[in-house]
């Protein structure tokens, strides 16, 4: 059984992002999504993977072992990414999920070390149509009201009423995932108003167009449609990209069905295996 040990960076701006590393191979790094930390989104897909790669779990600022700051906008998470990245010293393999996915692709736009790329189901918010624009409405609402009343782990349940659904939120809440990422709710939620008052640059065409690197989008096949949509618009605009289902998944694979999720990385990141 590998063992596990911690790397710390410190950002341009003077925070500390901390990671769990995982397992011996060549690096690969995994992005967090908005609600939990680097910990307990990819603990269960990592198992299957440390024995062939090495796994850094970097956690975003104000979560796991990093260091706190108001400063969560998309540029500046692409940016700790970055410096995280930089401090491995060698080309990495790159995955991210949902929130995350959007950030690895934005770093792998900024970054010759990235080798290749894997976001899991990343959104695109610009591609939401009215029916998604009311459930996110009506997540979000309800997340704010239960955080207020002091109910966090509700309030995580409410917001992955959008992104999961009703089978993966009773996996994710029978998981202890709802209740461990509800400390996060105010950090979620600072982190939800600075990406909706700047924007995500990295699904700008123009930034998705600089990608150099290899990149499969990973798509739950019983995913919901934005995140479908989501998917062909990536692969649209990333000049070596393609689209790869992940059998029997939706957007909580890395909770719900963590071997098949790892499977895919595998057959990804092999050398072998990776598309010319």
């Amino acid at each position: 059984m590998s063992s596990q040990r911690t790397h710390y960076v410190t950002t341009t701006d003077g925070v500390t992002i901390g990671a769990t590393v995982h397992g011996h191979g060549s690096p690969l790094v995994f992005l967090q999504g908005a609600v939990g930390d680097g910990d307990i989104d990819w603990n269960r897909v990592v198992e299957h993977l440390a024995g062939r790669f090495t796994c850094h779990l970097p956690s975003m600022r104000g979560r796991g072992l990093s260091g706190d700051h108001p400063d969560l906008g998309v540029r500046r998470q692409i940016d700790d990414a970055l410096t995280y990245i930089d401090s491995i010293g060698e080309p990495i393999g790159l995955v991210g999920w949902s929130g995350g996915a959007g950030h690895a692709l934005g770093v792998a736009a900024h970054s010759d070390a990235v080798t290749s790329v894997a976001p899991f189901e990343p959104g695109v918010l610009s591609l939401a149509d009215q029916e998604a624009q009311v459930l996110i409405g009506n997540a979000l609402a309800r997340t704010g009201e239960l955080a207020a009343e002091g109910d966090l782990t509700a309030a995580v349940r409410a917001f992955l009423g959008f992104p999961f659904n009703d089978e993966e939120i009773a996996v994710a809440d029978d998981a202890g995932y709802c209740e461990a990422a509800g400390r996060y709710v105010p950090k979620l939620l600072n982190l939800l108003q600075q990406v909706m008052e700047y924007g995500d640059p990295a699904t700008d065409p123009a930034v998705l167009g600089a990608i150099s690197a290899p990149v499969t989008v990973l798509l739950g096949s019983d995913t919901k449609p934005f995140f479908a949509a989501s998917a062909r618009y990536v692969a649209d605009h990333v000049p070596n990209a393609r689209v790869q289902e992940v059998p029997g998944t939706g957007h909580a694979a890395p909770l719900t069905h963590p071997e098949a999720l790892a499977a895919a990385l595998i057959e990804f990141f092999t050398p072998t295996h990776q598309p010319a």
